[in-house]
């Protein structure tokens, strides 16, 4: 690894187990110099790549320029869980566009692991895929009653859902610490890291170029056509694609303040003994609580207990951040205490106003999706696959466009975040809902 990169990783993400795990990455080169193409891509991420993927496949030629390495972002730093869906539940989602384009926008997001899952067969992708089930348990008797209605939403779509109490969650979960919940049989697990660095294979097998270490340092329109410009080279096309998500910098100002930024910090064991694995999450599913500030967790393919939760509201992460992790852990699985802990990393979630992602135009033919609010694996790759279909012609945009507005009072984001911070953890520890 060069000082350079290493630099740009940070030392938490030096100490990643999915850095740790991951197959290499496919070999790319820094854009040398000027190239023309029907659309450029900045990001190399989920929404970057499968957006490729998809331009590519459909004969159109794409490149993708990575300012790091395959997966620096959000796709190589995130907990791996392959969630169904959007924060709002179905019956918002009609509420909100009507029944016709709201059941769409249903069907759309609740396919989202499926197209996961399937596009990790296509294209052969060795990232751990299990579409194993996720389960939802709800840290609370207020939050028991919101999952309730949630699986019953899904159930009435005919998704393969399940209500759990007692000791059919007990058993699936490997604890008795939660009441009730419920099981989407259509979430699942991947090593997110692998992940990555399998769409790039892919996407340079179908055709596309991919170029890390080529930060976009400007953006230039002129007569119809944008010019991405990096320090070493530039891409020319007709159509531009802004994939970066919660690592947008001053590129785009619009991008950052469309959205808050909060970090989503992990921390992984040591594969456990077979004593203690077989015991925790014995079902092979994942899990994510109902929490404001939630708590996920699952097992990697090595029996690697992991769990994650939010940080702060910068890129600092205090190793009490860390701690609390493992005492969560602990108490929700006792049989974790004095286990070594060697793994730790963090990532930076997008969240917007209304808690879905934003796909909108930001000038003719420049186009970003943002604000994954936390669903990223799945939403991401759908979104990447959705504009991806649009550009190259070959289907209407199957998502909501929206205009993106800036936060009110953004620039005051940081002490806003961590006054709300503080409230969510008040409503979760008096067991308000979610």
């Amino acid at each position: 690894m060069s000082t350079a990169t290493a630099a740009a990783i940070g030392a938490d993400q030096q100490n990643s187990l999915w850095r740790a795990t991951a197959p290499h990455a496919p070999a790319t080169v820094e854009l040398g110099d000027r190239v023309d193409a029907d659309v450029a891509i900045v990001g190399g991420g989920y929404t970057g790549l499968s957006c490729a993927i998809a331009l590519a496949e459909a004969g159109r030629s794409v490149v993708v320029l990575e300012a790091y390495e395959i997966g620096h972002g959000a796709s190589g730093r995130n907990g791996g869980q392959v969630i169904p869906g959007l924060k709002q539940d179905p019956d918002e989602l009609v509420a909100r566009y009507g029944r016709e384009h709201g059941e769409g926008l249903v069907r759309l997001a609740g396919g989202a692991a499926d197209r996961v899952f399937a596009l990790i067969a296509k294209h052969g992708i060795d990232c751990g895929a299990r579409q194993c089930g996720w389960i939802q348990p709800a840290h609370s008797a207020a939050a028991a009653r919101t999952v309730v209605a949630r699986a019953r939403q899904w159930a009435a779509r005919r998704a393969p859902v399940e209500l759990l109490a007692g000791q059919r969650l007990a058993l699936l979960l490997g604890t008795d610490l939660y009441r009730a919940g419920w099981l989407d049989r259509r979430g699942g697990v991947v090593q997110p890291l692998a992940y990555a660095r399998g769409l790039a294979r892919a996407a340079l097998k179908v055709g596309a170029r991919v170029h890390t270490g080529s930060p976009v340092v400007e953006i230039i329109h002129h007569n119809d056509e944008w010019a991405a410009v990096t320090p070493r080279g530039q891409v020319r096309a007709r159509q531009l694609v802004l994939a970066t998500d919660a690592y947008s910098g001053p590129l785009w100002p619009e991008l950052v303040t469309n959205q808050v930024i909060v970090t989503s910090v992990q921390t992984a064991t040591e594969p456990l003994p077979d004593a203690i694995r077989h015991r925790i999450l014995p079902g092979g599913t994942v899990a994510s609580d109902t929490r404001k500030l939630l708590y996920y967790f699952r097992l990697d393919a090595d029996g690697r207990f992991v769990i994650g939760g939010r940080g702060s509201v910068t890129d600092k992460v205090s190793p009490r951040v860390y701690a609390a992790l493992r005492r969560v852990a602990t108490r929700v699985y006792p049989s974790l205490s004095g286990v070594p802990w060697p793994y730790r990393w963090y990532g930076r979630v997008g969240i917007t106003r209304d808690w879905l992602p934003h796909l909108a135009e930001l000038a003719p033919g420049a186009w970003t999706v943002l604000g994954y609010c936390g669903r990223g694996v799945a939403m991401a790759t759908t979104m990447g696959l959705v504009l991806g279909d649009m550009l190259s012609g070959g289907h209407k945009l199957a998502y909501p466009a929206a205009s993106l507005r800036p936060i009110p009072l953004h620039a005051l984001r940081q002490p806003v975040l961590h006054a709300g911070i503080a409230y969510y953890r008040l409503r979760d520890a008096l067991g308000l809902p979610a």
